[in-house]
């Protein structure tokens, strides 16, 4: 029998969608360790799972492992929120994937099997979160190859690691997760993803590239959550410009309301949305934990939403696989 688990991740957005430039996305995100996916496997003659997404990966694991696998026994113990900007599906299609490999002491080459799962498609922090935790910067795909719709699944690589930092250990990423309609994802989000790339304004995506260069990585290499969490805030208002027509604005309803709160908040360093939300991060440290978590349940309160706030480390390595 063999446990995976896996914390969620944190989007920041994407260094380009315009046409106009040579590579196409390329995304920045972390790893954090919790909250998690948990996925316990062990080897049968058929796939037998009831949780039915993951019965659906369970079923294309077998498929991709090939002989001697002939099925497996499935059970999702923990599982991130649907669709809120932590990157659950992602995290349970691996999840799956590895349990189902591990149990049949079998490597389950996540990076490579990614895509046939659907996963990987634009962005590549999921992955790599998975793989090995910390920062990332992925490299994106070229413009001519990847262009406003996506490849079928299993017709692309999943971008590869241009940057990788280690979180540092005193940082801590506020977690504020409104009861809102979930972030788009499958079709929509094919539809939004396409609108917003056909629109996007090329000089945003140079004015990303200089936050990227100049602030966001120096910041992380120097270990500044201060500097980090204003950097990475600017990378997300920006992307926010190229989703405004498709989400109702720089951020989605109810997230700029949560967003501005925290802003005007001298524990949080920098706040923004993750992915296409609903969920709100804040960049904070150790020493400033609870003043955060105070903040994000007041900026709820001023939102007028219910919701869950959480506070966690990032993740520097990969998932945990247990036999």
């Amino acid at each position: 029998m063999t446990h995976v688990a896996v914390g969620g991740r944190l989007h920041f957005g994407f260094g380009n969608l315009s046409l106009a430039h040579e590579r196409l996305y390329g995304a920045l995100g972390v790893a954090l360790s919790g909250p998690e996916t948990v996925v316990r496997a062990e080897p049968a003659t058929g796939v037998d799972c009831a949780h039915p997404d993951a019965r659906e990966y369970a079923e294309r694991a077998v498929s991709l492992l090939g002989d001697p696998v002939e099925g497996a026994d499935v059970v999702v113990e923990a599982a991130l929120p649907r669709h809120v900007g932590l990157g659950s599906g992602t995290a349970l299609a691996l999840s799956t994937l590895a349990a189902v490999a591990r149990a049949h002491d079998l490597d389950p080459q996540v990076r490579a099997h990614a895509p046939a799962l659907g996963r990987g498609g634009r962005s590549g922090i999921g992955v790599a979160a998975f793989e090995d935790g910390g920062f990332v910067l992925d490299a994106g795909h070229p413009t001519a190859r990847f262009t406003t719709d996506r490849p079928a699944d299993g017709d692309w690589t999943v971008p590869a690691v241009a940057a990788r930092h280690r979180i540092p250990e005193d940082w801590r990423f506020l977690l504020v997760l409104p009861d809102a309609d979930p972030g788009r994802s499958d079709e929509r989000e094919d539809e939004s993803m396409r609108a917003a790339v056909e629109r996007a304004d090329p000089a945003v995506a140079d004015r990303v590239a200089g936050v990227l260069t100049r602030r966001v990585l120096p910041a992380v290499a120097e270990g500044s959550a201060e500097r980090f969490g204003g950097a990475v805030a600017e990378v997300g208002r920006l992307n926010g410009s190229w989703y405004a027509d498709e989400q109702g604005g720089v951020y989605r309803p109810p997230v700029g309301g949560v967003v501005a709160a925290l802003d005007d908040h001298p524990s949080i360093y920098g706040a923004g949305q993750s992915s296409w939300g609903p969920a709100v991060y804040g960049v904070t440290d150790s020493e400033r934990a609870d003043a955060a978590r105070a903040a994000g349940e007041a900026a709820l309160d001023a939102a007028g939403v219910d919701g869950d706030v959480l506070v966690v480390a990032g993740r520097n390595g990969g998932a945990s696989l247990d036999v």
